[in-house]
């Protein structure tokens, strides 16, 4: 037992990256599924690779439980010591994101098998590939590395993208692959100004490095800072960069969709990990680099991405946007600089990637019954399962625009007591409260002409409804949003304690570096800053 704990932070990136290369040596013709070969082949595939999800939701059980105990996992691959060699880290905060994940994937990956899988060819393989590249991205101790995970995910996400093909979405996954690697291209350079001036690549390491790099130096030092928050910004459909996400998202496939809503939470994480932490306090003169504007960017996207819901024209293109505002409302959170906004960033993040990841699968289930008007936002026939999916859309609707007693509620409300005090706790207020408010009418408008509006002079659609197993998938990502109703109480305890351990520098450096010079940086914490400033320290 004591082996394996000690192995589990790898597990998740040595998990999928197996069950990944397993499937491709099978060969997974899911394209070929009508012929008994085929069909056999996919049928071993999907075992395989549900099997895989299932042990990374173990997995990532079994890290949150010793995370919680605010204990730092650190996993040095070949025993390299850092910051010279590859360091997994897993706090808090990473084994929150690794449960996250798998919570996001199994149901998804179990609706995907009820037929999308078989669209094209090795779905599954780019499945577990995609979960390998987020489990790094979770884990990893270093920003080189975490470039590495980026463009893992990354690559198999374009072909998930295209999966089934599609003229619609070929020229979406062409935009999203030419700005993709846009946004590496600034990342590299990013890194690069980093270990120029600072001579390491370690986050722990970084954070103790930055603070020293003064004068002209941390001049370059802050140009890493906004490049590499300009790439994050992308990952995390940050406003101005948001705008390529709803015609994807809206475009590739519903189980797809909602894996690709656990994807922009990598941008996030990156932001809260890099310019939280290793630009946050204590970061001498490279402090709070992207304070100024994270912050009303955060507020905007959230703003235009409520409107672009009411724009929409089609289900799917709703939820894309409503996936914009809800990342939006996050990164408020995380602009607002202090602990308990942090916190309760993280605790709406989890509820909004939940709820996302259902929406999605749920604007296809709806879709498949409606004959030829599909997922247009207009009148057609009745549903054959209108009463049940139309309770589903009530209760997404009603967790994502926060109505009590629903986690979306408990989360908004959480950031409104964080802005209190702040200089933008107007601006907070507004935003959080009238998007919220839009939300709900842009999914009740969507709501009344799905299951209201019927045309009765159309037949009824010839599908008899969804099957049982796309229906538990996808009631299982909404089940789970209700389930942190339930569990709220712990749940805020564990990520405010995320939150106040990412404070926690010197603790992270020692596990990490194992270094005295680890005792030179000390804990912080803010106190909420007066009107019109930014962030303050407190020793």
């Amino acid at each position: 037992m004591t082996a394996l704990l000690t192995h589990l932070p790898i597990l998740p990136v040595l998990l999928p990256s197996l069950a990944g290369i397993l499937l491709l040596l099978i060969g997974d013709h899911g394209a070929d599924a009508h012929g008994s070969h085929g069909h056999h082949k996919l049928l071993w595939a999907r075992r395989i690779s549900l099997a895989s999800c299932a042990l990374l939701l173990g997995v990532a059980a079994l890290l949150v439980a010793q995370a919680a105990s605010g204990e730092l996992l650190v996993y040095r691959v070949g025993e390299w010591p850092a910051p010279y060699g590859i360091v997994l880290v897993v706090d808090r905060l990473s084994a929150l994101m690794l449960l996250l994940t798998a919570l996001v994937a199994l149901p998804v990956l179990w609706y995907a098998s009820g037929g999308w899988d078989g669209h094209g060819r090795h779905f599954h393989a780019l499945f577990q590939f995609q979960l390998m590249g987020l489990g790094g991205a979770f884990v990893t101790g270093d920003v080189f590395n975490l470039f590495v995970f980026f463009e893992v995910l990354l690559i198999a996400s374009y072909v998930l993208m295209l999966h089934g093909q599609g003229r619609e979405r070929l020229r979406a996954g062409l935009h999203y692959v030419v700005l993709n690697l846009t946004a590496s291209a600034l990342f590299l350079i990013g890194v690069s100004l980093l270990y120029a001036k600072t001579g390491t690549l370690n986050l722990a390491d970084l954070a103790l490095r930055v603070p020293m790099v003064s004068g002209p130096d941390a001049v370059v030092v802050q140009a890493a800072a906004w490049l590499l928050l300009v790439v994050f910004g992308f990952k995390a459909a940050l406003l101005p960069l948001s705008l390529w996400l709803p015609a994807t998202y809206a475009a590739t496939s519903a189980p797809v969709a909602a894996l690709f809503a656990i994807m922009t939470k990598v941008g996030v994480y990156s932001i809260l990990r890099v310019h939280g932490v290793v630009f946050g306090a204590d970061a001498g003169d490279s402090a709070f680099t992207v304070q100024p504007l994270l912050l009303p960017l955060a507020l905007a996207t959230s703003l235009v991405g409520v409107l672009g819901a009411l724009a929409a024209t089609t289900l799917p293109r709703l939820v894309a946007w409503l996936t914009v505002a809800s990342v939006g409302t996050v990164l408020a959170g995380l602009g607002l600089f202090n602990e308990a906004a942090w916190s309760a960033a993280l605790y709406y993040m989890a509820n909004s990637t939940l709820v996302v990841a259902g929406l999605f699968l749920l604007a296809e289930l709806v879709a498949s019954q409606r004959g030829e008007a599909a997922a247009r936002l207009t009148p057609a026939a009745a549903l054959p399962q209108s009463a049940m999916l139309g309770l589903m859309l009530l209760l997404a609707a009603a967790s994502m625009a926060g109505l009590p007693p629903l986690p979306g509620f408990i989360g908004k409300l959480m950031l409104l007591e964080a802005a209190s005090g702040h200089a933008w706790q107007a601006g907070v207020w507004t935003v959080v409260l009238g998007v919220g408010f839009l939300t709900m009418v842009g999914l009740a408008r969507a709501g009344s002409v799905l299951f209201w509006h019927v045309r009765e002079d159309l037949p009824s659609a010839a599908s008899s409804g969804g099957s049982a197993k796309l229906l538990s998938a996808t009631l299982a990502l909404l089940a789970a949003t209700v389930a942190m109703s339930v569990f709220a109480a712990p749940i805020q305890r564990y990520t405010a304690a995320a939150a106040q351990q990412l404070g926690d520098r010197a603790a992270y450096a020692k596990a990490v570096l194992g270094s005295e010079r680890s005792e030179t940086t000390r804990p912080y914490r803010f106190t909420p800053p007066p009107a019109g400033t930014g962030p303050q320290r407190q020793p």
